[in-house]
């Protein structure tokens, strides 16, 4: 069975381009949000295998967003994907429970790696 992801992030394009990158890898697109808060109510919904997540956003930012899933789901598998590549930026981010990080502009091949490497964990 593909794997679910649940793509959240405030900007289409960058949407667009992790929904590409991830169907062409064989991963199934449970769903997308636009925000931090959009993205609790979907996991709920959707319980996708993965979640990528923007941080900064309107309405929820990323950070808070996780902190919101894991209380949801301890076990949740949360990649951030952000142009804020800062170290406490990072940091906090895997306090708050994100299992990877990624900074945008990323390549294609980095997210599957640390999708793959979140499958065998």
């Amino acid at each position: 069975m593909a794997k679910s992801v649940l793509i959240t992030d405030d900007a289409a394009f960058m949407r667009m381009i992790l929904k590409d990158t991830l169907t062409k890898a064989g991963y199934e697109i449970a769903g997308e949000a636009a925000n931090g808060q959009e993205a609790i109510e979907k996991y709920k919904e959707l319980s996708p295998d993965f979640v990528t997540m923007d941080i900064t956003m309107p309405v929820m930012d990323g950070i808070q967003a996780i902190k919101e899933i894991k209380k949801i789901d301890a076990e949740a598998k949360i990649i951030v994907c952000s142009a804020m590549g800062q170290q406490a930026m990072v940091i906090e981010a895997i306090q708050a429970g994100a299992k990877d990080f990624i900074v945008k502009p990323f390549q294609s091949n980095r997210v599957i790696e640390a999708i793959q490497k979140l499958e065998q964990s």
